[in-house]
């Protein structure tokens, strides 16, 4: 990519989107292309393919999705499904008909079978049964994914699939039913902090464990690895550590401020037991991760508090 080239980003609203949008900014991209839902529906085929045709990016980042968190996913599991292989779809056969010259596609952590060994290697895909809560979703990941390697390997289209872990940052989504756990921690316990409660109750036993990378430190790895990655199947982006979620409350609850208590609700489901990506191969293509979980999360709190008061 040279700075004149033209990129279009798919979902440049969303938390990851907007981290992409930011970095090329920053790195003195001048030609993005972006359009919002309402102007642009990405389950609309007929709709992607104008646009493909008349605009003409040269490099597409495909961060669009229909995401959330373990309610969503298990409420909306039709639409799950539906809208991502439609989003997908669409994109990837639009920019191999009109030449695309390179073309990211982001998945999920959770395309890896419920009980693969940890940490989770490239190579575990397809290996075992998927987590139900969220199988829809990871379904359609993983044809992202192969419909990647299989545009490669028909028309040798250059196109890479990353799987990034939990995200966290920036625009994340912070709405009390359909977030994800870090960002509904952050809510949770500003609430309770506001309300003066004396509790705060977690889903769970609170001793799965995660990883969380930072949404901006996901766009540096994107953009190093748009320009020095170029093969088929999938690379992990992630920090290669995790934390329980008992451990990542008291965290939260600490950089918040909160004085109450924490109680875990173990008639509620914890989900998979352990999500822990190996980055060995991200690490080998000369790329590591720079914001740490303590900092990333004063951000996102802050972040937070800027949408609540405006």
């Amino acid at each position: 990519m040279d700075k004149a080239s033209k990129i279009y980003i798919a979902g440049h609203r969303g938390m990851v989107g907007s981290a992409i949008y930011r970095k090329l900014q920053a790195e003195g991209f001048t030609n993005i292309v972006t359009k919002t839902s309402a102007e642009l529906d990405l389950r609309d085929s007929n709709k992607v393919a104008d646009f493909f045709a008349s605009e003409k990016p040269e490099y597409v980042f495909l961060a669009a999705a229909k995401v959330g968190g373990i309610v969503a996913n298990n409420t909306y599991r039709a639409e799950f499904l539906y809208e991502n292989l439609q989003i997908q779809n669409n994109i990837i056969h639009s920019s191999y008909l009109n030449e695309v010259k390179k073309l990211m596609f982001l998945g999920s952590s959770c395309i890896y079978p419920k009980l693969a060994p940890q940490p989770l290697k490239e190579e575990y895909l397809l290996t075992g049964p998927l987590e139900q809560t969220n199988e829809p979703y990871a379904i359609a990941k993983i044809a992202g994914i192969k419909m990647c390697d299989a545009y490669r390997d028909q028309y040798g289209c250059n196109y890479i699939s990353v799987m990034p872990t939990n995200l966290y940052g920036y625009n994340d989504n912070y709405h009390p039913q359909n977030s994800h756990v870090l960002p509904a921690l952050i809510r949770r316990f500003h609430e309770a902090k506001e309300q003066n409660a004396p509790d705060v109750t977690i889903w769970g036993t609170g001793e799965p464990k995660r990883e969380f990378l930072f949404a901006d430190d996901l766009a540096e790895a994107c953009f190093y690895l748009m320009q020095n990655y170029d093969e088929a199947g999938l690379i992990n982006i992630g920090t290669g550590e995790d934390i329980t979620i008992k451990d990542l409350a008291f965290l939260v609850k600490k950089i918040i401020g909160y004085s109450g208590d924490i109680k875990f609700d173990t008639s509620k489901p914890d989900g998979t037991p352990r999500k822990l990506m190996d980055v060995s191969k991200l690490h080998s293509k000369g790329w590591k991760h720079t914001i740490e979980l303590e900092d990333g999360i004063k951000l996102a709190y802050q972040d937070f508090l800027s949408k609540a008061l405006q």
